[in-house]
């Protein structure tokens, strides 16, 4: 019988010690929270899930030993971009009642 080589032995440890932190609505959105990971020294990787699995979307996966700093990591970059989504649609609705103000004739 044929030894295993160490080196496919821990690739095979890494996948079985993967866990999902996020699903992405598509690849576009899953490269970026695999490129945020990765710039805050956190080890990620991209699956599709096939058409059988119950749940839509890519899953974004860590090392478990890593899962609680990335959630961490997503929901902060989350929390941000919702801030100056919010931000800007106020600043857009803003700028529309001020231009509507500023050319009216009171005379």
């Amino acid at each position: 019988m044929a030894k295993r080589s160490p080196k496919n032995r821990k690739s095979q440890t890494n996948l079985q010690e993967l866990v999902i932190v996020t699903f992405a609505e598509n690849m576009e959105q899953a490269k970026e929270y695999e490129a945020l990971l990765e710039t805050n020294d956190i080890p990620a990787t991209i699956r599709e899930q096939g058409k059988a699995a119950d749940t839509k979307g890519i899953a974004v996966m860590v090392p478990e030993d890593y899962l609680d700093e990335a959630h961490v990591v997503i929901e902060s970059q989350d929390a941000y971009d919702d801030f100056y989504d919010f931000a800007l649609e106020d600043e857009d609705k803003d700028e529309g009642s001020f231009d509507s103000e500023l050319f009216e004739d009171d005379f």
